[in-house]
């Protein structure tokens, strides 16, 4: 068994669509970032390739790269569950806790489940996820974090590649 922790931050700033867990969220303000600035996504990224002792998403996604400009954070998921399966890992389950003040997240926990669970190849019951606010104690009212827990174990069933 490994287990890969995560986290991402990025400011809150007007005219960008805000993505969370690969979703489009219907919300005035986005995610500032080199990426389209899925938080989820990029804590979820670095738990991975923590589990497999990789690194973490901004050795290969780096932010001074113009060619990763705008790029689509299931496009940077994709390559850490691609390396974890060529060090023959697979995912048990995840935990994901976003701080966010705002917008209220707690009406999206299965939809934003439902698409990490597809987009890593997933049951739904192996996805956990929860929002917490700070009241501004922590992050403040215009930035979002995400810490995220992922169990990994030895692949065992042929064929379970995304």
């Amino acid at each position: 068994m490994k287990i890969g922790l995560g986290f991402d931050a990025h400011e809150l700033i007007e005219n960008k669509p805000l993505k969370l867990g690969g979703v489009l969220i219907d919300f005035p303000f986005g995610l500032c970032g080199h990426s389209d600035g899925d938080v989820i996504l990029h804590a979820v990224g670095d738990a991975i390739l923590g589990a497999c002792a990789a690194g973490d998403i901004g050795m290969y996604f780096r932010d001074d790269d113009k060619k990763f400009e705008g790029i689509d954070s299931r496009q940077i998921l994709a390559f850490t569950l691609e390396t974890s399966y060529k060090k023959k890992l697979e995912i048990i389950n995840m935990d994901i806790v976003i701080i966010a003040d705002q917008p209220k997240l707690n009406v999206l926990y299965e939809k934003i489940r439902k698409s990490i669970s597809t987009i890593c190849n997933l049951q739904l019951e192996q996805v956990s996820i929860k929002s917490k606010t700070t009241e501004g104690t922590l992050v403040s009212r215009n930035a979002m974090a995400c810490f995220a827990v992922v169990l990994m174990s030895d692949i065992v069933h042929a064929g379970k590649n995304p």
